[in-house]
């Protein structure tokens, strides 16, 4: 899930064409931190449109939520959860807010906006005594605050360039080696600033993709409309990793940054000073997680028909991490295949004219970055564990405890779902990849269904709002070895409209999956 695919944060998480974007992650009201109480609760019930694996039952925690993103509980097994305080039309701005989840009500916690966190929030984890949450700064980079059940919120370090485009710093989550983690999003769809992220564009002109180390590049502009001008004729050209309108060369060298884009990055959490790269070339990069060997795993959306540079990609992926490695983006697909090859094209019509030292040399898809001259090697395709419907925006992610038997080290992955057509206009008309929660066979790889509605798709679609599951952004095991799907809520799709996609405020739920 991006939230620019998923919602508008995804925040974790969010819009996919010009235009759509900036209204998602501004303008959030402003209100101080106090605690209330909110009783827009359900009893907790059975969803008969579910379908799920024999032995286990699903019910409601809680609903009434507004585009909540994760779940975390405390050292006493108090569960809480964050909303992202994203939308997509200014009527759909909310606030950030951490809420406590108790008996099927929530109590407010902290409203956060007015405390230096933008939307969108999108990852939590509690450490500590207090809660970790990544989220954008006053200036939209991408940032990480300490916030205590006082509702003292603390800033931890901002500054992620990338964040400030569609893309942006997703789960945060502790390590077994003592050591906090972060996932942060690119900015673009694949490695150049187009007329596909002009609102974030316009509202931080300096936005631009940041390598992890210094890459040399093929110095190929993309000859692409420039949206800054009155003038619908005038156009500009765009090189790789850098801002929109500026030119690159051949043999240019971009240098690598701390706080960059497409990663995993992580920090010890009592002195957060220092950000180390964990590795790096992903394309939107939303959840960690670990088995009990310490093995990393990874959720990533891959990328998207959209820009200068459309690419027509198969899947999305689970991966396995490994510290230190490049894996390919944006030259590599999610499956880490190299995109020289035609089956990731797009229609000519789709792309823009590539130019190197001026002269036009056609619109096959290529390479940015020149490899050898970089330092980087190929990535292993034994690396991707799953492969995932391509728009099927796979999220959060958790493994399975010991108690689940059969099931136990299997990765449980929320697919948020996607957003077609205008995220993929190579595909058809009806959403129909995601809203479930897939197993990953952690030694074979294979996908299947573990939740999902009767039919597929969302539950709203099928008129059955509130019986089912919408759009699953996180799944975690609790303390009690359950499983906790946080539910996003409704988003639906109306092409008469500008932008094309509709949040519904309070409709996000949590829901509990355990053995009968």
């Amino acid at each position: 899930m991006e939230f620019y695919k998923n919602l508008a944060v995804p925040v974790p998480i969010l819009l996919k064409l010009a235009g759509i974007a900036l209204l998602l992650f501004l303008g959030v009201s402003i209100t101080g931190c106090e605690t209330t109480d909110n009783t827009s609760i359900n009893d907790p019930a059975e969803a008969g449109t579910l379908e799920l694996p024999d032995g286990f039952k699903i019910e409601k925690v809680v609903d009434g939520l507004t585009y909540p993103t994760s779940v975390t509980w405390d050292d006493d097994g108090n569960m809480f959860v964050v909303e992202a305080g994203g939308g997509l039309n200014p009527e759909q701005l909310t606030p950030s807010r951490l809420l406590q989840v108790e008996q099927g009500q929530t109590k407010e916690i902290c409203d956060l906006t007015n405390n230096g966190v933008h939307a969108s929030l999108v990852g939590l984890t509690w450490y500590n005594g207090a809660f970790f949450v990544t989220h954008r700064a006053a200036d939209l980079t991408g940032a990480v605050s300490r916030v205590t059940k006082a509702g003292q919120v603390t800033q931890l370090f901002n500054g992620i360039v990338d964040s400030q485009a569609e893309h942006q710093i997703n789960d945060i989550a502790m390590g077994p080696d003592g050591m906090m983690y972060v996932t942060v999003g690119p900015a673009g769809n694949s490695g150049v600033m187009d007329l596909s992220v002009a609102p974030w564009v316009m509202e931080s002109p300096d936005t631009h993709p940041t390598p992890c180390q210094d890459i040399v590049l093929l110095g190929k502009n993309f000859k692409t409309p420039d949206f800054r001008t009155e003038d619908p004729t005038d156009s500009v050209m765009t090189g790789a990793y850098v801002p929109f309108g500026v030119e690159t060369t051949v043999g240019q060298v971009i240098p690598g940054v701390n706080k960059c884009g497409g990663s995993i990055l992580k920090f010890n959490p009592d002195d957060p000073s220092a950000l180390a790269t964990h590795a790096w070339g992903f394309r939107n990069l939303i959840g960690i997680t670990w088995n009990d060997d310490g093995q990393m795993f990874a959720a990533e959306n891959g990328y998207d028909v959209r820009g200068s540079r459309p690419v027509n990609d198969e899947f999305d992926a689970t991966l396995k991490i490994t510290e230190g490695v490049w894996y390919g983006v944006p030259d590599y697909s999610a499956a880490r295949e190299p995109l020289t090859a035609d089956k990731f094209e797009s229609p000519d019509s789709l792309q823009s004219g590539i130019f190197i030292n001026g002269e036009l040399i056609g619109k096959d898809l290529g390479f940015l970055i020149d490899h050898e001259a970089s330092g980087l090697m190929p990535p292993d395709p034994s690396l991707v564990l799953g492969r995932h419907e391509i728009n099927s925006s796979p999220c959060l992610l958790d493994v399975a405890p010991a108690s689940w038997g059969d099931m136990a080290g299997q990765l449980f992955v929320a697919e948020w779902g996607d957003l077609a057509p205008p995220t993929n206009p190579l595909r058809g008309t009806t959403p129909t990849q995601g809203y479930r929660v897939a197993m990953v066979d952690a030694d074979t790889g294979d996908v299947s269904s573990f939740v999902a509605n009767a039919g597929g798709g969302p539950a709203s679609a099928s008129g059955n709002q509130g019986e089912g599951i919408e759009r699953p952004f996180d799944v975690k095991f609790g303390p009690d070895d359950a499983m906790y799907i946080v539910d996003y809520g409704v988003v639906n799709i109306d092409m008469s409209k500008k932008p094309p996609y509709a949040y519904e405020a309070g409709t996000g739920t949590i829901w509990k999956v355990s053995k009968e």
